[in-house]
């Protein structure tokens, strides 16, 4: 039987497909809520180191349960992790607070292998690891796989950031370009409030900008309300988030109980 190679490599693809793509930020330990994930149906799972508490060694359980069932999986992680996460077999990674072009393109010489003729970026080489299969899959082609195959999603946070959409958003390797709007709209001095229209103006000029650039928006969509809207602004990449559609349910279910209701 033919081994399975660690890193799934469909996310690019994906993201410059043109179709939307419904994915979801899990921040728990825990590889039987990424299971969930992909058997409930979403097209990808953004694991969240930035926030989230799982530590490496978790993670890489986290990437092995994606890869067991079958849901391409991102790594939002701070830049100095980018290393790591990537050799553990992430099938990308997310960095928040990208604040211009010269820095997404910084982020993509950490995301991308040297290569022959002084090209590519200054990632370190090593074939012992679990996303070349442990040496199962090494040398050139793993350089080559890696290169071609993982995808990076860059963070837009502030308006700083947001007056360079399109520039960063046409940085080579740059896939998608995605709007933290709670980061956002904290900056700007509207708390957690990102449906002010304020906020939301900045939103649509990202959205409108990235994809006039011919990379793919994204955005945190908690509702069928918030996807269409910026679904008309031209976004295609969403996200919602584990622990506030866990703790939703869990709510619905205590105020069920109150009101009498027999499990």
């Amino acid at each position: 039987m033919e081994a399975r190679h660690p890193i799934d490599t469909r996310l690019p693809e994906m993201l410059r497909s043109g179709r939307p793509v419904r994915a979801i930020f899990n921040g728990l330990p825990s590889p039987a809520i990424v299971e969930m994930c992909a058997y409930a149906g979403f097209d990808a799972v953004i694991i969240d180191n930035e926030h989230g508490s799982a530590d490496l060694e978790t993670t890489e359980h986290l990437l092995r349960a994606a890869r067991a069932a079958g849901i391409p999986a991102l790594v939002r992680c701070l830049e100095h992790d980018i290393p790591r996460v990537l050799d553990i077999g992430a099938c990308g990674v997310q960095i928040p607070m990208v604040q211009s072009p010269e820095h997404a393109a910084a982020i993509v010489r950490r995301v991308r292998y040297p290569l022959p003729g002084g090209r590519g970026g200054q990632r370190g080489s090593a074939f012992s690891t679990r996303a070349a299969g442990f040496g199962a899959f090494g040398g050139p082609a793993h350089t080559k796989l890696s290169n071609e195959g993982l995808a990076l999603v860059v963070m837009i946070e502030t308006p700083e950031a947001a007056q360079q959409a399109r520039a960063i958003a046409a940085v080579d390797g740059v896939d998608a370009v995605f709007v933290g709007p709670n980061d956002l709209a904290h900056v700007m001095g509207h708390e957690n409030r990102i449906h002010d229209p304020e906020v939301q103006a900045v939103i649509e000029h990202v959205m409108r900008e990235v994809a006039a650039a011919g990379k793919c928006p994204g955005v945190l969509a908690l509702s069928a309300q918030d996807q269409a809207r910026y679904t008309a602004w031209g976004a295609r990449l969403f996200a919602t988030v584990t622990t506030g559609i866990i703790t939703q349910a869990l709510r619905q279910a205590a105020q069920a109980g109150d009101a009498g209701t027999k499990y």
